[in-house]
């Protein structure tokens, strides 16, 4: 998996958290925070430019404001964001997405696709 690879990885695990956080936010009111956030989520990953400004202020906006719904957010997206979102993450995890990164870049300088679900499983010993 190269870079390109991985960020359209990334962006198909937050359309598809934001299309949960739509969904699940639907019933509430037309001005609810909640939903604004999950609109907010939507329209930050239609936008290359400030995917990476905005994103990670709606991560913590989820985590600090919607604990209820923080469970629900990808890990890997807290990786793939970084900075201030590795908060959000325990050291052990931290290494463990350290290690998938470096196998993730040593398979792409050989040219090989890495895959990252079942690298994942492997560390994490799921398999």
């Amino acid at each position: 998996m190269n870079d390109q690879q991985y960020l359209q990885y990334a962006r198909e695990r937050l359309a598809e958290f934001s299309r949960t956080l739509v969904l699940r936010s639907s019933h509430l009111p037309e001005d609810d925070p909640l939903r604004g956030l999950a609109q907010a989520f939507e329209a930050a990953n239609l936008d290359t430019e400030t995917l990476y400004a905005e994103v990670p202020l709606l991560i913590n906006r989820l985590f600090t404001t919607y604990t209820d719904f923080a469970p629900t957010f990808p890990r890997d997206l807290l990786w793939f964001f970084g900075g201030d979102c590795l908060h959000f993450m325990p050291d052990e995890e931290i290494a463990v997405y350290q290690q998938l990164d470096e196998l993730r870049t040593q398979a792409a300088a050989r040219g090989e696709i890495f895959d990252l679900k079942a690298g994942r499983a492997k560390l994490l010993k799921l398999q």
